[in-house]
């Protein structure tokens, strides 16, 4: 099929606004087309057996068939078949044959336009030849790195010697921008087309270099730790095989130091206990439902600061001070902590100690934000001790709070809670807020 079989240019064609592809001579492509005036302008081809030109259409106006929104160049060619699909769309398979240039907008629905070829200008046959090696040989270069070209096509593009069938199915087999790929296709001048796609082909090459080579550094980090997982998982085996998990035996044992280096300043209840729960631990399986819940128990209670203590003296002038300062009103609260903390002062300068460590709990209630956390945190501030706040997040089961119950894995509050007033000496404020 030849442009001599149709009429003569310029002359008027229909047009139909291509979204995403940008088709070159020569090239034979699917074409769906799912907008009136794109399925007008095929039915019109169809019907006058004529030329049709396929425009793109400029980045961002994607969907968009005004004069302003589709670029004033494209292919010229014709329409060999037209399927109508299941879901309204119409495919239609279209042959590029010419580069076309329009010159005007003839009528809008369907689109119409005035169109010319695109001729090209003479050139320096010798000159050119010399260029088209340089652009094989960038071909080549991009094609050791990427997989654009298929063997049949690196053929055709060695042996042809049509200088703008070389340069479109260069364009029409790489990635370009399409502002790049009007300017390219375009262009009159095949010298000018050769140096413009040349640097592309550098440009080409260069980004997908670095791909190569992110995705080389990629696969062999990813090679590696597939590697240490699959060797750490066979020593696992070899070794749950042996009786030995040296992992575990090295855990164990420095739980067994942090436990030795606190037994002095710890209550021997506490240490006791503590030393219980790690026996318990090293005799258990691994894989038993309450290793892990003992596990996080031994890793709290170690990390309390035993033997830590406050050396500020009780003062309740201090706290009093301290509560006027931080609150207005809230006289009925304020007036039981000073009331706790006169008796607690009051027995220290009497002389009698408190040799159980007991002590009253102060349970402050009501709506968020009246002040019952700050309170504690006046406390804390007047008597220059840590404030410990635990959030339970509703917590309402006491069994779970208390942590008497093994089933329950997240009972550890309370837990948590015995541990830090096993310290003793360091006396912290401690809160249980909801």
């Amino acid at each position: 099929m030849q442009l001599s079989n149709y009429s003569s240019f310029p002359t008027n064609l229909p047009v139909i606004a291509e979204d995403e592809l940008f088709l070159y001579p020569f090239m034979i492509s699917p074409l769906f087309l799912n907008d009136e005036k794109n399925i007008a302008a095929a039915a019109e081809a169809i019907e006058n057996n004529s030329l049709i030109i396929v425009c793109p259409v400029k980045p961002e106006h994607e969907g968009e068939r005004e004069g302003d929104a589709i670029y004033d160049a494209g292919v010229i060619g014709s329409i060999m078949r037209k399927v109508v699909l299941p879901d309204g769309r119409i495919k239609v398979l279209f042959q590029g044959l010419a580069r076309g240039h329009i010159m005007e907008m003839v009528h809008d629905n369907p689109l119409r336009a005035h169109v010319d070829l695109i001729s090209s200008m003479a050139v320096n046959e010798l000159k050119m030849d010399a260029i088209l090696e340089v652009l094989r040989e960038k071909v080549r270069a991009l094609s050791q790195v990427s997989n654009y070209f298929p063997p049949d096509l690196l053929r055709t593009i060695e042996e042809n010697h049509e200088y703008n069938r070389i340069v479109d199915l260069i364009c029409s087999s790489i990635k370009i921008k399409k502002e790049n790929a009007y300017k390219l296709f375009i262009e009159r001048d095949p010298e000018k087309r050769f140096l413009m796609l040349i640097d592309e082909l550098i440009e080409e090459t260069e980004a997908n270099k670095l791909q190569k080579e992110i995705r080389s550094k990629v696969h062999t980090r990813i090679e590696k730790v597939n590697k240490e997982y699959f060797l750490k998982e066979q020593l696992k085996q070899i070794q749950k095989e042996l009786g030995t998990d040296t992992h575990r035996d090295e855990e164990i044992e420095e739980f067994r130091k942090k436990l030795d280096a606190k037994k002095d300043k710890m209550h021997p209840d506490a240490y006791k206990e503590i030393n219980k729960q790690l026996e318990r631990f090293a005799r258990m399986h691994p894989d038993s439902a309450d290793a892990g819940m003992i596990q996080t128990y031994l890793e709290w209670v170690l990390e309390i600061p035993y033997g830590e203590e406050a050396k500020k003296a009780l003062n309740i002038h201090d706290v009093e001070n301290q509560l006027n300062k931080d609150h207005f009103s809230l006289k009925k609260p304020k007036e039981r902590i000073l009331e706790y903390f006169s008796v607690k002062e009051l027995l220290e300068l009497r002389g009698i100690a408190d040799k159980e460590g007991r002590g009253a709990i102060l349970c402050f209630a009501g709506p968020p934000g009246v002040g019952k956390t700050s309170l504690a945190n006046s406390i804390a501030t007047a008597l220059k001790r840590p404030l410990v706040r635990i959030a339970l997040g509703g917590l309402e089961d006491v069994n779970e709070l208390r942590g008497h119950r093994r089933t329950y894995i997240g009972a550890m509050p309370g837990r948590i809670v015995q541990g830090v007033i096993e310290a003793k000496k360091m006396n912290p404020v401690i809160v249980l807020d909801e």
